[in-house]
């Protein structure tokens, strides 16, 4: 009997997916534990198993469409099986139709005056048009897409796993691949442009075949006017996509911004191979980095090209004003947008303590001695939180609007920033790692942090926060809950300041820590003896370790 799969949710604030490939088409069979489709939600691509035996009777979206949770992903059934009840309760989702229907749905707009009323919604949903490709929602909080780049012009033919377009999320740019051959007739936006999540990106098909003026006709809500713009439209995007083409031919290897255009399989045998992936001219689209380019990959040969320096700017002459406008990033925006409405939501107070590191500066050298892996101040700080937050659950606490969470475990988010912005990656059950296994895993998050390849299980779901920016020589500073925690402590750097110990003035090696709390969650008091709890662990390293 044929079932659905649903699209699952991967992650605790999941509520779409995108379909980053198939592995199985439709008639393909499938059995338990098969590798379906890899989904991709914020920063990660996540693997979908099947988990019935049978046929694969329908899929619920081409490649790169967008699904929400709980949407029909896949049918899987017995050959010849009728599942045109299952396909119908679908309603929202992305199906993939055959070619059969999709032309029907391009002549809708030619019924319109038949029946203006009944035509709207064959007209609007265009995304169950197999030549449409819509903007995916490439992260959680994506809400828009930039276009970087256009690896293909109007007019330019298109096989299935091309380059067709670089989309800059608030995440990261990601690559979009073509999910099916044929000729790309339309652009939604030009190099630069927004899109918003689920608008028109493209068009793809036959020119002979696809109505283009009445698919942008409908998506942008149909009738003569709009189908006349798209007339106008239409025929210029040639010229416009043949300006950007002599530039991305102009510079091979990075495009205007920097990045480095290459396909993930090349990225991951560059790094393999530590080659500087700056050194290598691609000879993909607009030449775009692939497999064969790190193959061939002469060291030697590559010297000359990389050394050319990349465009300075202009100095202002004396006496004049300058300055550049530099776009906001997708990332940026959502940092920005997310961390106002905590500031401004959240009732926050802030309590600062120093505390003598002496013996932590000394115990720290002598468990560097033994550990297998080596003991940072931050790593020491971590530790010491978990054993804190153990005898302060209050401060182990989230809000969540009805009711305050008391968490009984310990999971330790550490802001790690990278080019673009921050990321949490968390340690979980902090209070039962040693100092060593605490140490080697913040490393292995830090690294996986600024490439990109952290999971969903590894940001999410921290019961507290720790932000250092000691390293960078700063001595206190306040940071911004990270939600679901209700608190978050900023770690100064440790500086050698005169003390009085005894009645007399000595040195001493001093690190200022600011506890930022919900006051909705905490109180005064409730900090202050945490805090307290930390400064007698730090302070007496041994307490942290029985």
């Amino acid at each position: 009997m044929a079932e659905k799969i649903l699209m699952p949710r991967l992650s605790d604030t999941m509520t779409e997916g995108v379909i980053a490939d198939w592995h199985k088409k439709v008639g393909d069979p499938v059995k338990k534990g098969d590798l379906l489709a890899e989904i991709e939600t914020d920063k990660a691509t996540m693997e979908l198993e099947s988990y019935k035996d049978g046929v694969i009777l329908h899929l619920g979206g081409p490649k790169g469409s967008k699904l929400q949770v709980d949407d029909l992903l896949a049918i899987v059934g017995e050959a010849g099986e009728d599942i045109s009840g299952l396909v119908g309760g679908n309603g929202g989702s992305a199906a993939a139709p055959a070619a059969k229907t999709a032309a029907p749905a391009a002549e809708a707009p030619k019924e319109a005056p038949k029946e203006p009323q009944a035509a709207a919604a064959p007209a609007v949903d265009v995304s169950k048009m197999e030549e449409v490709v819509l903007m995916p929602r490439l992260s959680d909080t994506m809400t828009e897409g930039v276009i970087a780049s256009w690896a293909k012009n109007v007019g330019d033919p298109i096989k299935k796993g091309d380059l067709l377009a670089e989309i800059e999320t608030d995440k990261a740019t990601m690559e979009l691949e073509s999910y099916k051959n044929g000729t790309l007739l339309y652009q939604g936006a030009a190099k630069g442009e927004k899109i918003q999540v689920n608008d028109l990106l493209c068009i793809i098909g036959d020119a002979g075949k696809v109505d283009v003026n009445a698919i942008v006709a409908a998506v942008k809500g149909g009738g003569a006017a709009p189908a006349a713009a798209a007339n106008e439209t239409a025929a210029p995007e040639p010229q416009q996509a043949a300006v950007t083409a002599p530039a991305a031919e102009a510079a091979p290897v990075a495009a205007g911004d920097g990045r480095i255009k290459a396909s993930p399989l090349a990225k991951k045998l560059a790094a393999e191979k530590g080659v500087d992936l700056s050194r290598i001219k691609g000879s993909g689209d607009n030449g775009r980095i692939i497999k064969s380019d790190i193959d061939n990959y002469q060291p030697a040969a590559a010297q000359s090209p990389a050394s050319s320096p990349a465009t300075a700017p202009a100095a202002a002459p004396a006496g004049q004003e300058s300055f550049d406008d530099v776009p906001v990033s997708q990332m940026r925006k959502t940092i920005s947008r997310r961390l106002s409405e905590v500031k401004f939501s959240a009732p926050e107070f802030y309590l600062t303590m120093e505390i003598n590191m002496d013996k932590a500066v000394a115990s720290r050298a002598q468990l560097n001695e033994i550990s297998a892996n080596k003991i940072s101040f931050n790593d020491m700080v971590l530790k010491a939180c978990a054993v804190a937050l153990k005898k302060h659950p209050a401060i182990n606490s989230s809000w969540m609007g009805e009711s305050i969470r008391v968490n009984h475990h310990v999971s330790i988010g550490v802001a790690v920033a990278v080019e673009d912005g921050l990321l949490v990656p968390v340690v979980r059950f902090a209070d039962t790692k040693s100092l060593s296994q605490i140490a080697g895993e913040v490393k292995d998050f830090a690294q996986k942090a600024k490439n990109k390849k952290l999971q969903p299980s590894d940001w999410e779901g921290n019961t507290f926060t720790i932000s250092n920016l000691g390293m960078f020589g700063i001595e206190a500073f306040t940071a911004i809950i990270n939600p679901p925690a209700s608190c978050i402590l900023a770690v100064g750097a440790i500086n050698e300041v005169p003390v009085v110990k005894n009645g007399q003035i000595g040195i001493g090696n001093i690190m200022k820590v600011t506890l930022t709390c919900d006051h909705r969650v905490v109180d005064g008091a409730t900090g202050a003896a945490f805090l307290q709890t930390l400064k007698q662990l730090l302070e007496e390293p041994l307490r942290m370790l029985v």
